[in-house]
């Protein structure tokens, strides 16, 4: 039996049951096709051949086929194939999620690798098949909440696959976080005299604050506005050090427009006064 595929004009969910050679979509499976959607073909039981790009892999009971929106594919099938195919947009994927959770659902995504092929341990078999029935029976139905159920069956299913490829995963998410802390120390070098808060940094790498503070806390030791800050400063002591300028005009060069704010922010970040430290750092100079 073939479920339909859903009645909007643009498809971002599908889930169909293969049940025999008759079905639609092994007639499809069998030519060469392309589609913009990620795909996942859960084979229960059958043999044959898989064509991803060119690339043949072998068709075994329990083997589960991960592609993605450009990838081309084509199936040589030996006998009876049961199973089931579901198709998916990255936007339903992780349509009304928090930020937090979203980079780590693209993480999920991304754990897969291009033409994956993963034969599935025997102990959540069982339980990947009563998901796929579920999601399934909600997909049949026109209930309230209908497409966050299907949504919810959809992750929790992905999750099963990601963990056949679980050091890819978190090579993924351990990467975003040392790229997000890279960008965010490369913006400050570049715009610390002009933009001195975490919420502008933030809105420059499209995260919340918060989500900021803790990947580069995670990924430093310090949050973001520590960062912020002491670039600020040193910035503040080379000046005092190697130019000619007083306090006033490197606080108007650091975008101070109050002296005594900048005062205030130079203590607090290094514990002395910057006229003491301007003081000591030339007494330094003429002793050395």
């Amino acid at each position: 039996m073939i479920h339909t595929i859903t009645k909007t004009k643009e498809v971002t969910f599908n889930i169909q049951a293969i049940e025999s050679m008759e079905d639609k979509c092994l007639q499809s499976a069998a030519k060469p096709h392309w589609h913009r959607h990620f795909e996942v073909l859960y084979i229960v039981k059958g043999n044959g051949i898989c064509l991803i790009d060119l690339e043949k892999f072998e068709i075994n009971d329990n083997m589960i086929f991960c592609l993605r929106p450009d990838q081309v594919r084509q199936f040589e099938t030996n006998g009876e194939i049961l199973g089931y195919r579901i198709l998916f947009t990255e936007s339903f994927f992780c349509m009304g999620e928090q930020e937090d959770d979203l980079m780590y659902q693209s993480a999920v995504i991304e754990s897969i690798p291009r033409s994956a092929r993963v034969a599935l341990q025997d102990e959540i078999t069982d339980d990947m098949k009563e998901i796929l029935k579920k999601m399934i029976k909600e997909f049949d139905n026109n209930c309230l909440f209908r497409t966050e159920m299907l949504r919810r069956y959809l992750k929790i299913f992905l999750v099963y696959v990601a963990r056949q490829f679980e050091k890819s995963l978190e090579k993924i998410i351990q990467t975003r976080n040392i790229e997000m802390a890279q960008k965010f120390k490369a913006l400050v070098d570049k715009n610390f005299i002009i933009t001195k808060t975490v919420a502008e940094y933030a809105a420059m790498l499209c995260v919340t604050p918060n989500y900021l503070n803790t990947v580069v806390k995670k990924m430093t030791g310090y949050p973001a506005r520590h960062h912020i800050r002491q670039r600020i400063v040193l910035e503040a002591k080379r000046k005092a050090t190697h130019s000619g300028l007083c306090m006033k005009e490197i606080a108007y060069y650091l975008g101070f427009m109050d002296i005594s704010h900048f005062s205030k922010y130079f203590k607090n970040a290094t514990g002395s006064n910057f006229s003491d430290f301007k003081k000591e750092r030339y007494r330094m100079q003429i002793a050395g």
